[in-house]
């Protein structure tokens, strides 16, 4: 299989890189930490195609695959940009003004532990556990996805939450529901399953976008720091962490493409196995890639005037959204024991 970008690939992901250079750079990351600023941005990542990248040219999208998104969406994990983008991507199709950036849209999956964090998801875990809705004050409608298919939550049942002081992941902020409404079915079961699998993919190439970008940044610094008279890349302890960073991200690399091309075309692998395997590698490459960053930088790494510890933060957050990595290592073992 060639994992080599096409031409036209490469430009989309120099243009996505651009728009986020501009966009979401760190001096304004950390505006954005005290006040997301979700309704300024929105129609930006509309207009770049972000939305509505895999829907149908006649329905108004870019026409593209899942390859294509697995690469603009390394380039958004690569920049931290807030907002319930992978939600409103992956409901461009069932919920209006989703792809055009006229509805915000966000989501929770129930079936896994989204909505309560009870992986049951049923009426009476829900009543007992709290309901963490990613960017809910803002949202226009929510996507719930349970075992029965998709429900929509318009925003003003929403009105109910309150906003979490401080979450975990600044460029997430969360809101407290008491109890989630039923809401309106949109589609079935099948259609949920679907958008679970496209969802792992794209958390996968999220992931990918972190690990690649602390490995930027922690050999940046390495260049540029001294100590004893000489830039600490020189030193051999330094070396191995940069080398260990570098094969994480190359083999998240590998697994995430592989998996977006195997969604688009399903003959060449199983899906379900190939999304299980990129996130797994994908979240280890985000996690420790993120956690050696910050020891490179040292105690500087923890403080609020440098963007490691938003890198860990975040990932930690994307180790938790839709299918969490658990439930993903159970698919792997089970695949691997089966030989399916």
């Amino acid at each position: 299989m060639d994992f080599q970008l096409s031409e036209d690939q490469r430009a989309l992901q120099q243009g996505i890189r651009s728009f986020c250079d501009d966009r979401y750079r760190f001096e304004r990351i950390a505006e954005l930490a005290r006040e997301p600023a979700l309704r300024d941005d929105w129609q930006a990542l509309a207009g770049m195609g972000v939305f509505g990248l895999r829907l149908p040219e006649l329905e108004g999208g870019v026409g593209l695959g899942m390859a294509e998104a697995a690469v603009v969406f390394a380039e958004l994990g690569r920049c931290l940009a807030p907002g319930p983008i992978l939600w409103s991507h992956l409901l461009a199709a069932l919920i209006p003004g989703a792809a055009s950036g006229e509805t915000l849209v966000g989501g929770l999956d129930c079936a896994h532990g989204g909505a309560d964090w009870s992986g049951r998801g049923d009426a009476e875990s829900r009543g007992a556990a709290p309901v963490l809705i990613e960017s809910g004050a803002e949202l226009d409608a929510l996507a719930v996805l349970r075992g029965d298919g998709v429900h929509r939550i318009d925003g003003p049942a929403l009105a109910a939450g309150r906003k979490v002081g401080t979450p975990l992941d600044p460029l997430t902020p969360l809101l407290h529901l008491p109890a989630l409404p039923q809401g309106e079915r949109i589609a079935d079961a099948d259609a949920a399953a679907k958008l679970r699998l496209q969802g792992a993919v794209l958390v996968a190439a999220l992931q990918l976008g972190i690990a690649e970008s602390t490995l930027e940044l922690a050999v940046a610094h390495a260049k540029t720091r001294e100590q004893f008279g000489r830039p600490i890349a020189s030193f051999q302890a330094i070396k191995h962490f940069c080398a260990d960073m570098f094969t994480r991200q190359e083999l998240a690399r590998a697994a995430v493409y592989a998996a977006a091309a195997t969604l688009d075309d399903p003959e060449i692998g199983d899906p379900t196995r190939a999304a299980a395997a990129a996130r797994i590698v994908a979240g280890e490459a985000a996690m420790k890639n993120a956690r050696q960053c910050i020891q490179i930088h040292g105690g500087m790494g923890y403080t609020w005037e440098m963007p490691p510890h938003y890198y860990l933060k975040r990932a930690l957050v994307l180790e938790q959204t839709l299918t969490p990595t658990d439930t993903h290592c159970e698919t792997m073992a089970a695949c691997l024991a089966t030989g399916g």
